[in-house]
């Protein structure tokens, strides 16, 4: 099944999500390269492709896991909680309709 990851940043945590970014980006590659990763990406703090200093609210992935806490083990276990980016982390289970 699909779940959908909501994640709301820190406040002033862009320091922090570039030096935790490439582990972070090697855990969704794995989910890649598995056939698993819908999609995922960050939001920008403005409304702009390239934020620079502004940095990002959150981030947002869809992926497919076995169940809910699978899910919620893989999403806890991201490395941007342990750097300390993240102030909040839902998961839920998502039905893709379109396209």
């Amino acid at each position: 099944m699909l779940y959908v990851v909501i994640a709301e940043d820190k406040p002033n945590s862009l320091e922090k999500r570039l030096a935790a970014r490439p582990e972070h980006v090697a855990r969704l590659e794995k989910l890649k390269e598995q056939g698993k990763l819908v999609l995922a990406g960050p939001h920008p703090a403005i409304d702009s492709e390239d934020p620079g200093p502004a940095g990002f609210s959150g981030s947002l992935i869809i992926a497919e896991f076995d169940c809910f806490e699978t899910a919620q083990l893989w999403a806890n276990a991201d490395p941007y909680i342990k750097a300390g980016v993240y102030e909040h982390v839902t998961v839920k289970p998502f039905k893709k309709v379109l396209p």
